[in-house]
């Protein structure tokens, strides 16, 4: 494939406020890509950006090879859904996802028989002839995703469109979303702060923080190969202990609480060299005795926090905060104050040098 979404050198200033620094990126077409980060990361300012409901500073946005940057949002060809889905009170669904070819000139017959077909591929046959208040939440959202797609645009934003949605009928939505942007092909750029929502819908992840990208990577890499201790942290949960990298060869770390560490193999890790390593909860075993060939440290229990088929046991080892994920029926055997031993293999610590 090749790059059809392109940003080069993208930034945006408000005054002496950056909000956006450079930001490169290239989208494969028909990729499905999300932008994740905090909130003024940057990840909606880019999206605004490549829609051109705002300009950008520097920079270029280019569309399977075409600058669209001096082109007005209506004249560029994208489908947006937003979280609010701006569909109009007084219009029937299907009349709501006709509109976008009723601006372009379509006739009203042919207009309509694509507005029909749309709502067929997003679950809503026989909904056509309900107004917005008649709809549920997740229907209405399926009727702003129909007219964003109706016209057959050239990339599909998606802004947050499911955070007014309730636990299950988002997970729903997130299948549904994923499943219309298959069978269409459609590039789409997705913006969330829910990781989840991140990790299970998208081809690539790409994080910002402080108006730049940390990372652009698959949600695989993204999870257990973090290139930065910002997107160690940020996403999904980490135990992330400073040492310094004695032996790149053996791939061996001290740590100044923990002692000499076994790590993963890395390119980046030099002798010499600050490094965080991470282990990720669900890596780490928890025990009463040490367990024989495995990295072992002793683990005093502070809390734990059970969610019913797991929980989550904090506690501290050598002065260094420890998060482990532990299966709910073995936390029956733990209590708060207890002191165990937490232990993990080498392949779990993946070394964080930037």
């Amino acid at each position: 494939m090749t790059s059809y979404l392109q940003l080069t050198g993208i930034s945006k200033t408000y005054g002496t406020f950056a909000a956006l620094s450079k930001v490169d990126l290239a989208v494969d077409k028909g990729e499905f890509i999300t932008f994740l980060g905090p909130s003024g990361s940057g990840k909606t300012t880019t999206l605004m950006i490549i829609a051109g409901f705002e300009k950008a500073s520097t920079g270029d946005v280019l569309i399977d090879g075409g600058s669209i940057t001096a082109m007005a949002p209506h004249e560029r060809n994208i489908g947006i859904v937003f979280q609010n889905y701006g569909l109009f009170p007084h219009k029937r669904a299907i009349e709501n996802v006709y509109f976008p070819l009723q601006m372009r000139g379509a006739a009203r017959a042919e207009g309509l028989r694509k507005a029909a077909a749309m709502l067929d591929l997003v679950g809503l046959k026989d909904l056509g002839s309900r107004y917005p208040k008649e709809l549920s939440g997740g229907q209405q959202q399926r009727v702003a995703l129909a007219r964003a797609l109706v016209f057959e645009p050239s990339l599909l934003l998606l802004d947050e469109p499911l955070g007014a949605l309730d636990k299950n009928l988002r997970e729903q939505m997130q299948i549904e979303i994923k499943r219309i942007q298959r069978a269409l092909g459609v590039t789409t750029v997705f913006v969330t702060h829910d990781q989840s929502e991140a990790m299970s819908m998208s081809d690539r992840i790409v994080v910002f923080d402080k108006g730049r990208i940390e990372q652009a990577a698959t949600p695989l890499d993204i999870y257990h190969r973090p290139q930065t201790k910002f997107v160690a942290g940020f996403v999904g949960e980490s135990n992330l202990i400073e040492a310094v990298v004695t032996d790149a060869g053996s791939r061996l770390a001290t740590s100044p609480a923990l002692g000499e560490i076994e790590y993963a193999p890395s390119e980046t890790a030099a002798p010499g060299k600050p490094v965080m390593l991470m282990i990720r909860p669900e890596h780490i075993r928890l025990s009463r005795r040490p367990i024989e060939g495995r990295r072992n440290a002793a683990m005093k229990i502070e809390t734990i926090v059970n969610y019913g088929d797991n929980a989550l046991v904090i506690g501290n080892s050598s002065g260094v905060p420890m998060r482990v994920r532990v299966l709910g029926a073995d936390v029956v055997i733990l209590k708060e104050g207890d002191d165990c031993h937490i232990s993990w293999m080498p392949d779990a610590v993946f070394p964080i040098t930037a």
